[in-house]
């Protein structure tokens, strides 16, 4: 007996539903990372609702597609909150990014093109430049989208899709690890030898010089932790000092 099986058709409304909670979390993504919506902080559904003029519904929707990728969490009965990045949070995403990487370099090098060699010398070029300026704002979206075009190159969905989920969380304490000059040019030097092995058409090197230069941005992101939480505590102290006085 045959089966008549008909495609199944998705109606205007759920199309128009599903494209308008799409939007909206790349919207609510966007306040995240710019730091629109401060970590720890609750997330007012109806003010975002007001704020991008659509129901309720579709925030509630995309809360939940963003807590599945680590950038809010839900609390029962209080609400959506914006993540908190912890020292071990961070640690654990730079981990994962170093073997996302890595993997992508090696990957790569085989297959590299002359046209590939070409657009990844243009970023470190480019990259050169607002290093030595000082330029954190303009260096930062160099360097994802670097990184971003070795793994998109690869070809290999999967590990595109993953990468670029964790690349989300990345966001969330990117901008601790590199505001220093020095620690800019020190990155983009790694960022060379990267390069240089890909060219190389070095699957090995590729892949260790890739591991070792977001190893290495971890360490500098960790001192810069070290850094803040020391000068918190210093302002703590003085304010402490200043009401002492008054």
């Amino acid at each position: 007996m045959e089966i008549d099986q008909k495609p199944t058709m998705v109606s205007l409304a759920e199309f128009r539903a599903h494209t308008l909670t799409g939007m909206v979390q790349h919207e609510i993504e966007r306040m995240i990372l710019s730091g629109e919506l401060a970590p720890g902080k609750r997330l007012n559904e109806k003010a975002v609702a007001d704020k991008l003029s659509v129901s309720r519904g579709p925030v509630r929707e995309a809360c939940r597609a963003l807590a599945e990728l680590g950038l809010v969490y839900l609390v029962p009965n209080r609400g959506v909150f914006i993540k908190k990045v912890t020292r071990d949070d961070a640690i654990e995403v730079y981990e994962l990014r170093a073997g996302f990487t890595a993997l992508s370099a090696s990957l790569l090098a085989p297959v590299l093109t002359p046209a590939m060699a070409e657009k990844l010398d243009a970023y470190v070029d480019e990259m050169q430049e607002a290093a030595e300026q000082g330029d954190f704002s303009r260096f930062d979206p160099l360097n994802l989208e670097f990184h971003d075009y070795i793994v998109e190159s690869t070809g290999n969905s999967r590990l595109i899709k993953v990468y670029r989920g964790c690349v989300k969380e990345f966001h969330l304490f990117r901008v601790h690890g590199m505001v220093q000059r020095g620690a800019l040019l020190a990155s983009n030097e790694e960022h060379r030898e990267i390069v240089d092995a890909l060219k190389a058409h070095n699957a090995v090197l590729s892949y260790d010089k890739s591991f070792s230069h977001v190893s290495k941005g971890k360490e500098r992101m960790l001192q810069a932790l070290d850094d803040l939480a020391k000068n918190a505590a210093d302002d703590q102290s003085d304010e402490e000092i200043d009401d002492s006085i008054a």
